[in-house]
């Protein structure tokens, strides 16, 4: 992954949220995701997401994480995702 991130957090409670949404992504859960821009994206978590360090554009450091999900209708298409992003998560099963 890159070091690099649009948006980086460090006030506490933002960095809550994103690993609030990082403990529902279980390795290899099906799930339905939409994003703040209304996208909608179902799939197959690749692996649980770990909240790590990040630069914006400006050089400031944060907190922020990203998600693999291989598409469901399409498994050789993947969508990566930041947490920062997602505004809800319902799980679907299991792969």
């Amino acid at each position: 992954m890159t070091q690099f991130a649009e948006h980086v957090y460090t006030a506490q409670r933002d960095i809550e949220r994103i690993e609030s949404w990082a403990e529902q992504l279980e390795d290899e859960a099906r799930v339905e995701i939409r994003l703040a821009d209304g996208a909608r994206v179902e799939g197959f978590v690749t692996a649980r997401p770990t909240i790590q360090v990040f630069r914006d554009g400006e050089g400031r450091e944060g907190m922020n994480a990203m998600v693999r999900i291989d598409d469901q209708a399409d498994p050789e298409q993947a969508h990566y995702l930041w947490l920062d992003r997602i505004v809800d998560i319902r799980r679907t099963g299991t792969a």
